[in-house]
């Protein structure tokens, strides 16, 4: 029978072998398509592609009754319903009445936190706060965009601010109603995130003298105008992109319904809605597709876009506003050819097949008031009125909530939960009031 001896190696080569195990299991474990993660940046409204669809993977499937670990609290963002917005570090909002302002202070702000530890970094005055209306109604709500060195930012009184990300210091900045003769179809203020395209900066000065505008978005300098006649005002949506024989179509609701521009700023085409009280949500684009949805019982449209000889686009429509399909505060997301959004301002969340307009699933949730919806990694991510977060399954058949909690100082009735919920790099952000809680929801 043979005899086996074994030798000890030297520490050094031990060590090497050890090394070269633990990468090597480490690069299994790793790879492995249930372990790969990815994250991103949540840059401006709806994320990097403005779909409030994050490409993040390796989410919790469920939290505890508490919701997620929470890893900081900042203190300081100020009144208003701004969504956070996400960029390489740093967290910038909008709100007024800050409570790390001086005493009295009640400007509004653009404010910018470390997304390492929630610490407040720099703030900048953009100007007085919005006070018409009803105290609910009033606040800052215009989500900011960041681009590289530079976050730019409109003011509910339209003053568009370009601020540096460094230190917040002003660039440049114009009115859209003093300095482009814009309109806003109500009296709720503007509250669009403008559109970084390139060298341009797009955003909706509303009317029929300047619907649309591209601007150099190094100088402010306007490069073109885009006329819709006998516009009725901006909304609150914010511009998307689509691409439709070959050319570049930028979509946005005014007032009165969808348009579609050209590069050049030329009116491509238009779809006249009766202008319901407020045009609130952002189109959803598909393919050739646009889902146009407004809330007061107008109820959402989908119209096709066919490209046409000389660079010209029309559309055609597949179905006019169907009123089941309504939604009043935005958050209506696109998953694998369904809608999925919350019903008018009720509790309700609804799934519905795009190309038909079918409503598959109807139900009320576990929270009050309106809701917001995002998704990632499979599941969709509902933020209610009342302070209640939810993390419910993504699906045709039903509405079922697997977690949901309360968010720490929600349930004040003059200053509801609007703003929606954020994904970046593994958190869920979520802003309610003077803070932005910070959750981890990576596994």
């Amino acid at each position: 029978m043979p005899t086996f001896r074994f030798r000890r190696l030297p520490s050094a080569m031990s060590l090497m072998l050890g090394i070269g195990i633990t990468v090597a299991a480490a690069w299994a474990f790793t790879s492995h398509p249930a372990y790969r993660v990815h994250a991103e940046d949540w840059p401006t409204f709806g994320g990097a592609d403005r779909t409030s669809v994050s490409a993040e993977t390796n989410l919790l499937d469920q939290w505890g009754s508490d919701g997620p670990k929470l890893l900081w609290t900042a203190i300081g963002a100020g009144r208003g319903y701004a969504s956070p917005a996400v960029s390489r570090g740093r967290v910038y909002t909008l709100g007024d009445s800050l409570s790390t302002a001086p005493e009295g202070d009640t400007d509004e702000y653009l404010t910018c936190f470390s997304a390492k530890d929630g610490k407040l970094l720099w703030k900048t005055k953009t100007g007085p706060a919005w006070l018409e209306g009803k105290l609910a109604w009033q606040g800052s709500r215009g989500t900011p965009t960041v681009d590289g060195t530079r976050v730019y930012v409109l003011t509910p009184h339209g003053q568009l601010v370009c601020a540096n990300t460094k230190d917040g210091s002003i660039a440049w900045q114009l009115n859209l109603k003093d300095d482009l003769g814009g309109e806003k179809r109500d009296g709720w203020g503007y509250s669009e995130s403008p559109l970084v395209d390139g060298d341009k900066l797009l955003c909706t000065p509303g009317g029929p003298r300047a619907t649309v505008v591209a601007l150099n978005k190094s100088t402010g300098r306007v490069l073109w105008k885009c006329i819709r006649p006998d516009d009725v005002g901006a909304g609150h949506s914010s511009i998307v992109i689509s691409h439709v024989g070959g050319q570049k179509v930028y979509v946005q609701n005014t007032g009165g319904g969808p348009m579609g521009i050209g590069e050049n700023g030329r009116l491509l085409w238009e779809y006249d809605i009766d202008p319901p009280t407020a045009f609130i949500p952002t189109p959803v684009i598909h393919h050739d597709y646009v889902f146009s949805v407004a809330g007061y019982g107008t109820g959402g449209a989908l119209l096709r876009q066919v490209a046409g000889d000389d660079g010209a686009v029309t559309v055609e429509e597949i179905y006019g506003p169907k009123t089941p399909l309504g939604n009043k505060h935005g958050g209506v997301i696109l998953v694998d050819g369904r809608l999925y959004a919350g019903a008018e301002d009720q509790n309700i969340v609804y799934c519905a097949d795009l190309l038909s307009g079918e409503v598959l699933w109807k139900k009320r949730g576990s929270g009050s008031g309106s809701t917001s919806v995002i998704a990632g990694d499979g599941k969709l991510f509902v933020r209610f009125q009342n302070g209640t977060m939810a993390l419910a399954k993504i699906g045709p058949q039903e509405y079922e909530e697997i977690s949901s909690f309360t968010t720490p100082g929600s349930g004040v009735s003059n200053q509801p939960s609007w703003a929606h919920p954020v994904i970046a790099n593994g958190k869920l952000l979520l802003r309610e009031g003077d803070s932005i809680l910070c959750y981890q929801i990576s596994k």
